[in-house]
């Protein structure tokens, strides 16, 4: 229903004859199949519900329990311990009832009572058992009798209930996610509720992190906070741009509608516990809207058309036709309108994305001013309210053997573009290349990475092993030649908003000049080698990635991936991780693994609640809301984070065979330097025997070099590697 409040279905004039009324019938035919559609999703997500409960929380196990307490009535056996009499006697007396029809409902009633319980009892027990966190700490082909018994437990369904009923990622309000609970200051508990969420919320850390940290900030997102996620590395299924952004789009549009209906299983650790995340939700049909002070999310329930950009242009596609998603071949033909279209863009249209490029309060003003009424308005509406962005680029990406800068160009143009061809407010924007290849710019405030990479995963794996491609690389089937064609978005921007826009893109500019980008594979080794040398592959590239530092700089404050529960943890103390080269090999590979542990105990901290990040946020959040200054945590605050890393998932939900099709590993992702002087670094382990890095710097800082950084990176997994004088296998290209 996003949409049908911005169909006119009718216009009425006063006129001295009475009320002349004017219906538009294409108008009230998109109301009644948005209707539809809405109806049908929760007619589906009802029959879901109902076929995939557990018990005690279906409608057929209350219907068993009413059945059996009837017949051991009807048997004289009163299984409730005189409980049916006594619910009788407060029961109203009437003529129409009478004793047998008082005892039926009174059984119903208690009936009713003991599977209420047994929900809640259910729920308890989830509770107890998804708190447990002990299984974390275990030492690798060992397990504690008090594990053995969780383990037992949570097979038995107690533990998976979040598997079984379809939820994305997580489970109800009760599922693990820490949060402090405990009573405020009393000035903190009777105040500001909006900001602070109330005490009781179970969310409430991470909607201040949300609020606080991504929706406050007024400097530009587009390298500061935006991410990126790669095509796959060595291979394109096909050169048409059209055909595979409808593949592409059909495929994420199949995943969105899983995700609606709550077909879409949940990431488990060890096949037991589903891991909680709460954003798929708004994963689609979100934008981030600019404000004064703070921006906000703007989520809808649903989205029927997708916002396009080409060559300085604007469209609307519909993804709908008679209530039916469009199929790969339709999707084609409607970009493929777009491609062949000549005609120019409007003044101020080229560069109009860059007002989400530069910083957020000129975005917010010029929004407020320039963009509140008319035709400016309704396009932007189309664009906000879009299920998602899509940018066909002019550009040809991609790895290029050929080419040694080849990923270092492919990063840069998902991470900024030209500064005025993606929607950075959008929750992600699918960047589609003129050779076919792939990638995606996602804003962060919504999510983070693992969640994105879920759909990632999905599309890629959809787009190539299912819809696949016919004669020629175009999309299977035949097209629907009666679709209207996209809809050509109109702008009226006065010279005063294009001085606004020009300022927005100058400034976009000088950041994206400023990214030094390196991306490169790390092709001597994999996580094969590396748990052969029994220490875990995480722990081995962050210590990889201190010693790469600090052999050129100074040992860094790092701050690694997020744990799966959105925990942050950091690395073991520097001198740990960067054992002198002075040291016999013996003592070297001690320190190593001293580390290796320390990271490991850190990181199952961090994913149990125990992170000191949000801790620390949490007492900077109460300390400016009650006005106290601490030195403690101003020193603690105050220190840099000159190398902020991040691992990119891979195989997450297994939809094919990595190791029978190597050659559709995944490039990975990236992401901006969060400091002037530091570094941003993600890598992603793609099967046994390859890394790819993706490193970022700015230019404008003397201390830093991206390319100099890789290549010690190299060096230093070389290195540690040979602590442990396991051969070495390189994977072939």
């Amino acid at each position: 229903m996003a949409e049908a409040h911005q169909a006119v279905a009718f216009q009425f004039t006063v006129t001295p004859d009475g009320v002349d009324f004017q219906l538009s019938r294409e108008a009230l035919k998109h109301v009644y199949l948005s209707t539809i559609s809405s109806w049908k999703k929760r007619f589906a997500r009802i029959k879901n519900s109902i076929l995939t409960g557990v018990f005690p929380a279906t409608p057929s196990s209350w219907l068993v329990v009413v059945m059996t307490t009837m017949t051991s009535i009807y048997c004289r056996v009163d299984v409730s311990m005189g409980l049916i009499f006594r619910i009788q006697n407060y029961l109203p007396r009437s003529r129409y009832l009478g004793i047998r029809s008082r005892t039926l409902l009174s059984g119903m009633l208690f009936s009713t009572g003991v599977w209420l319980s047994g929900i809640l009892l259910c729920r308890q027990t989830l509770k107890l058992l998804l708190s447990y966190h002990g299984w974390m700490f275990e030492p690798h082909g060992k397990m504690s009798r008090s594990t053995r018994l969780w383990a037992v437990s949570c097979s038995l369904g107690l533990g998976a209930r979040g598997s079984q009923t379809g939820r994305p990622m997580g489970l109800d309000p009760e599922s693990p996610r820490q949060s402090p609970e405990s009573p405020l200051n009393p000035a903190l508990a009777g105040g500001d509720r909006a900001a602070f969420r109330g005490t009781l919320s179970a969310q409430q850390v991470s909607d201040w992190w949300e609020e606080y940290i991504y929706l406050r900030g007024r400097s530009p997102i587009m390298v500061n906070s935006n991410y990126y996620v790669m095509d796959f590395l060595y291979m394109s299924p096909t050169k048409q741009q059209a055909a595979r952004a409808g593949n592409a789009v059909h495929s994420i549009l199949l995943y969105r509608r899983r995700l609606d209906r709550e077909e879409i299983p949940p990431v488990m650790a060890l096949s037991l516990v589903p891991m909680c995340s709460y954003q798929m939700e708004r994963m689609f049909n979100t934008t981030r809207i600019p404000g004064q002070e703070r921006d906000t999310l703007q989520h809808l329930s649903d989205s029927k058309h997708l916002a396009v950009f080409h060559r300085g242009r604007f469209y609307k596609v519909w993804l709908y036709h008679a209530g039916r998603l469009l199929s790969p071949r339709d999707l084609e033909m409607q970009f493929q309108h777009i491609l062949d279209d000549l005609s120019f863009p409007e003044p101020g249209e080229e560069r109009l994305a860059a007002l989400t490029a530069g910083d957020r309060v000129p975005w917010a003003e010029a929004r407020a001013k320039y963009f509140s009424h008319g035709k400016n308005k309704a396009s932007l509406d189309a664009i906000e309210r879009a299920a998602f962005f899509l940018t066909l680029d002019e550009e040809a990406q991609g790895f290029d053997k050929e080419r040694e800068d080849s990923l270092d160009r492919y990063s840069k143009s998902l991470l900024h573009g030209y500064c005025c061809d993606r929607w950075f407010d959008k929750s992600f924007t699918l960047v589609v290349y003129r050779n076919g290849k792939l990638g995606a710019n996602m804003e962060h405030s919504w999510a983070d990475a693992p969640v994105i990479g879920h759909l990632w995963e999905f599309m890629l794996a959809t787009d190539q092993f299912q819809l696949g491609y016919g004669d020629g690389g175009h999309c299977q089937g035949v097209p629907n030649t009666g679709l209207a064609p996209p809809q050509r978005l109109k702008w009226d921007i006065p010279e005063e908003c294009r001085s606004v826009i020009n300022a927005s893109y100058q400034l976009a500019r000088e950041l994206a000049d400023d990214v030094d980008f390196c991306c490169f594979q790390f092709i001597d080794f994999g996580k094969g080698l590396i748990k052969r040398c029994r220490t875990s592959p995480d722990a081995f590239i962050q210590i990889s990635l201190q010693l790469a530092h600090f052999r050129v700089r100074r040992p860094a404050a790092c701050y690694p991936p997020p744990a799966p529960t959105q925990r942050a943890v950091p690395c073991p103390p520097p001198g740990t991780a960067s054992p002198a080269a002075a040291l016999p090999c013996s003592e070297r590979l001690r320190l190593f693994q001293t580390a290796a542990n320390k990271h490991q105990l850190l990181y199952r901290l961090a994913m149990t609640g125990a992170g000191i990040d949000r801790h620390l946020f949490c007492l900077y959040v109460v300390s400016r809301y009650l006005g106290v200054d601490s030195p403690f945590l101003a020193q603690v605050l105050s220190e840099p984070w000159r190398l902020s890393t991040s691992q990119t998932p891979q195989q997450q939900i297994k939809m094919f065979d990595l190791e029978k099709n190597p050659d559709h590993v995944s490039s990975g992702g990236g992401f901006g330097p969060v400091a002037d002087d530091g570094y941003g670094v993600s890598y992603i382990i793609a099967g046994e025997n390859l890394i790819t890095f993706h490193i970022s710097s700015k230019h404008s800082s003397p201390e830093t070099d991206s390319k100099r950084f890789g290549k010690n990176i190299q060096q230093a997994m070389l290195d540690i590697a040979a602590l442990f004088n396991v051969p070495l296998k390189k994977m072939e290209n």
